[in-house]
C-alpha cells in the first residue's frame, strides 16, 4: 500500500511537472504573440512607428529564448533532482585548472543558447561543481554545440576556416574566463543559487525546481529583450556605417552589437553573414561575443548570481571574447 502511495504521488508530480514546463512556455509565447499583434496597432493609434518597432524587436527576443530557456531550466532542474552530486566529482579532475577546460569541452554536449545555460550553471554550482568549471561551461555552450556549428557552416557556405574560427575563438574565451576566476574570482562577488536550502532530491525536487527557475529566469529574459528593444531603435543606422572603414573600429563596433542586439547562438551567424560590409574578424567577433555577453545574458545573471557577479563576469568576458576573436580570426581568416 505504501509503494502504491508512493508512485501515485510520484505519477502526480511528474504531471504537475510537465505542466508546468508545457503550459509555462505556452503562456508566454502566447503572451509574446498577443502582444506583437497588438502592439503595433496600439503604436498606429498614437502615430509613432518606433513603438510598432519596438514591440517587434522585442517579441522577436522575447520568442526566440523562450523554447530555449526551457529547455535550460528542465535540465536544470533534472540535474538537481536526479544527478547525484558524486556524478561531478568522478567526471572533473579535482584540480580547477584541469576542469576548467574539460567543463568547457562538456558544453558541446548542449543544443541550446545563452537561455538555456545560465540555469543549468547555477544548478551544476548547486551539485558541488567549482564555480571556475560551472562558469567555463556557460561560455561554452551555447558557442560550440554541434547546432551552432552546423548553422554557421550553413551561413558561411564553402568557408570551414570560419567555424573552425568560431569554435577555435569561443572554447579558448570560455576557458581563459574560467582560469580567470580560479584566479582572481572572489566568493563574496557570486551569490550561489539556491544556497542556504537543502536540495529537494526526486519528482518533487524536480516541480520545485522547475516552477523556481523558469518564473525566476523567465522575468530577466523579458526584461533583457525590452532594453535590446530600446537600443535597436535609438541608434540611427546612419551611425554604423561610419565605424566599416576602419578594422579595429568594425571589431569593436560588431562586439558591442552583439551585446545589445541579443541575437540567439542558432541564429547569429545568419546576422553575421549579412554584414558584408565588415572584415571576417569582426564578424567573427559579432559570433564569439553574443553568446557569451548580451542584455539578456546579463539580466539573467544578475537574477541568478547577483548584481556584483554579472557586471564584473560580463565586462571581462566581453574584454577575453574579444581578444580572442582577433587572435584567432589574424590566425585563421
Amino acid at each position: 500500500m505504501e509503494n502504491q502511495r508512493t508512485l501515485a504521488d510520484g505519477l502526480r508530480l511528474g504531471v504537475r511537472a510537465l505542466v508546468y514546463a508545457v503550459v509555462g512556455g505556452a503562456a508566454l509565447i502566447a503572451i509574446a504573440t498577443v502582444v506583437s499583434v497588438l502592439g503595433p496597432l496600439v503604436a498606429l493609434d498614437l502615430y509613432t512607428p518606433l513603438v510598432a518597432a519596438w514591440w517587434t524587436v522585442f517579441t522577436a527576443v522575447a520568442v526566440q529564448g523562450v523554447p530555449f530557456l526551457l529547455l535550460g531550466t528542465v535540465v536544470s532542474a533534472a540535474i538537481g533532482a536526479f544527478v547525484p552530486e558524486r556524478v561531478f566529482s568522478r567526471l572533473l579532475p579535482r584540480n580547477q585548472a584541469l576542469a576548467v577546460p574539460v567543463a568547457g569541452a562538456a558544453g558541446v554536449v548542449l543544443p541550446g543558447c545563452e537561455c538555456a545555460s545560465v540555469p543549468v550553471a547555477g544548478s551544476l554550482m548547486r551539485r558541488g561543481v567549482a564555480p571556475a568549471a560551472a562558469l567555463a561551461f556557460l561560455l561554452s555552450a551555447p558557442a560550440i554545440n554541434p547546432v551552432v556549428l552546423v548553422a554557421t557552416s550553413i551561413a558561411f557556405p564553402g568557408q570551414p576556416e570560419m567555424v573552425l574560427a568560431r569554435l577555435v575563438a569561443s572554447l579558448a574565451a570560455a576557458v581563459v574566463m574560467g582560469w580567470l576566476w580560479a584566479r582572481f574570482g572572489k566568493e563574496r562577488w557570486l551569490r550561489l543559487p539556491g544556497a542556504g536550502r537543502p536540495p529537494a532530491t526526486g519528482l518533487r525536487g524536480f516541480a520545485s525546481g522547475l516552477q523556481h527557475d523558469f518564473l525566476h529566469a523567465g522575468g530577466f529574459l523579458v526584461l533583457g529583450a525590452a532594453a535590446a528593444a530600446t537600443f535597436d531603435i535609438a541608434v540611427p543606422r546612419a551611425v554604423l556605417d561610419v565605424f566599416t572603414g576602419s578594422a579595429w573600429l568594425s571589431v569593436l563596433l560588431l562586439a558591442v552589437l552583439a551585446v545589445v542586439l541579443c541575437v540567439c547562438s542558432e541564429a547569429d551567424a545568419f546576422v553575421a553573414a549579412s554584414l558584408s560590409g565588415f572584415s571576417p574578424t569582426a564578424r567573427l567577433a559579432f559570433m564569439v561575443v553574443g553568446p557569451m555577453v548580451d542584455l539578456k545574458l546579463i539580466a539573467l545573471q544578475t537574477g541568478t548570481f547577483g548584481r556584483a557577479f554579472a557586471v564584473r563576469f560580463a565586462s571581462a568576458t566581453w574584454v577575453v571574447a574579444v581578444a580572442s576573436s582577433v587572435l584567432v580570426g589574424w590566425w585563421l581568416l
